[in-house]
């Protein structure tokens, strides 16, 4: 039998009112995604994309329609609810790596933790396995500016993974890294997708970079215009 997705989107809109003026971000998107998918999300500038994943990743709220999070009406959760969500089964990854610059990677990663109040021993011990996932164990002790931009996003995809999470969403993930580089963070994703059954959702522009999932949404104009399975999936495994 089969189960509920894990992301259930239907009939979803989202208008933002500029002045007087109202913009149709999203216009009646529906789609699914069942545990352990590889899902790019791709669209030029503009097209709804990074909206879309503001709602997959409960920072923002539909105008109409449904979002159902495991089974969960997303509308229906108060902010202590929804913040609970974002902390137990959603880790997320930003082209910006949004890394703290006086702290070592090790503290960088531990942060999302001690927010969540997890004993030191515990919280450290987490964090130094997160970076070893993702080849950062010799280097947990530097700071970002003695990190390379590709080295600086592995410590970002560690900090999403030290909590746990069911779903990883990464909004351009290879955006400000060079050609070389976004192979080898795609490698990690794919990788962690494969081996630990992670559910992954990127956002982003570039063919050759969804080219990496293994299914493909388009969006254009804030409405989804193809839905389709990757025969031609890239792999660095």
């Amino acid at each position: 039998m089969r189960t509920e997705p894990t992301i259930a989107i239907s009939d979803l809109h989202k208008i933002y009112h500029m002045g007087d003026v109202e913009v149709a971000a999203l216009q009646g998107v529906s789609f699914s995604i069942d545990r352990g998918e590889f899902v790019a999300i791709m669209g030029p500038s503009g097209s709804g994309k990074s909206t879309l994943m503001n709602m997959i990743g409960c920072l923002d709220t539909p105008t109409a329609g449904s979002y159902r999070l495991d089974g969960a009406e997303v509308a229906a959760l108060g902010p202590n609810e929804l913040a609970g969500v974002r902390a137990r089964k959603l880790g997320f990854v930003f082209q910006q790596y949004m890394l703290l610059p006086r702290q070592t990677a090790l503290r960088n990663v531990e942060m999302p933790l001690i927010y969540r109040g997890i004993p030191a021993a515990l919280r450290r011990a987490r964090a130094a396995a997160a970076l070893q996932i993702v080849g950062m164990g010799q280097r947990m002790h530097h700071r970002p500016r003695e990190l390379s931009g590709g080295q600086q996003q592995r410590v970002a995809i560690a900090r999403a993974l030290a909590a746990s999470p069911s779903i990883l969403l990464a909004d351009e993930p290879t955006g400000a890294l060079d050609s070389r580089t976004s192979v080898e963070i795609m490698a990690i994703l794919q990788r962690l997708n494969r081996e630990q059954g992670l559910t992954v959702v990127i956002v982003t522009h570039e063919a050759e970079v969804a080219d990496y999932a293994r299914r493909v949404i388009t969006v254009r104009d804030g409405k989804l215009v193809g839905d389709r399975l990757n025969q031609s999936e890239r792999s660095q495994l």
